[in-house]
């Protein structure tokens, strides 16, 4: 399925656990770092970097840009570390995440509830993924260093569905499937 930016409820309805998905358009990066300064932004009644309606927020903090290039590796990091804040940034209506890794089951209750969907990126591919960007800047928290927030254009940028309102859970369904084993 290719999908493009800001993302709809019409495009998450058409997502399921299992579904490779391709993304062009605008993402916004974020760890654990800018999500928690998001979060104390929200608290504080300040201004957040962008307007989360519509948008993809992906866990990477990237290298640096090689000569001629808009951003450095870019794989994705693990991305339980944000679940703390991810549902005060969820009632805010960021509703598509990018990451590695499993969540905690508050994070997959909260995102259900939030009718929000969790994508993953391939770990270890972070030079592959770094050529689907097309442009990259840094946008907020510059202090943060590879942290801060970008904004990258991305083309057919290739992610997997995770987690899916409608509680498909792509980890639990293929570790079910292969658990016929009996020790």
């Amino acid at each position: 399925m290719h999908i493009t930016t800001p993302i709809t409820f019409k495009d998450i309805k058409k997502m399921h656990a299992g579904d490779m998905v391709y993304i062009s358009g605008i993402i916004y990066t974020g760890r654990d770092q800018a999500h928690k300064k998001m979060v104390e932004a929200i608290e504080q009644n300040k201004k957040l970097p962008f307007d989360f309606e519509g948008q993809v927020i992906y866990y990477v903090g990237p290298t640096p840009a090689k000569e001629g290039r808009p951003i450095g590796s870019c794989g994705p990091t693990s991305s339980y570390r944000m679940d703390p804040y991810s549902l005060t940034l969820m009632k805010k209506g960021l509703k598509v995440m990018i990451g590695k890794g499993d969540r905690s089951d508050e994070f997959i209750k909260d995102m259900i509830d939030q009718k929000a969907i969790y994508l993953q990126a391939v770990g270890g591919a972070g030079a592959l993924l770094s050529k689907k960007v097309i442009t990259s800047e840094v946008i907020a928290y510059e202090e943060l260093g590879p942290e801060a927030i970008y904004k990258l254009e991305v083309k057919d940028f290739p992610v997997t569905v995770t987690y899916d309102i409608y509680g498909g859970n792509l980890v639990k369904d293929e570790v079910n499937k292969y658990r016929t084993i009996e020790i």
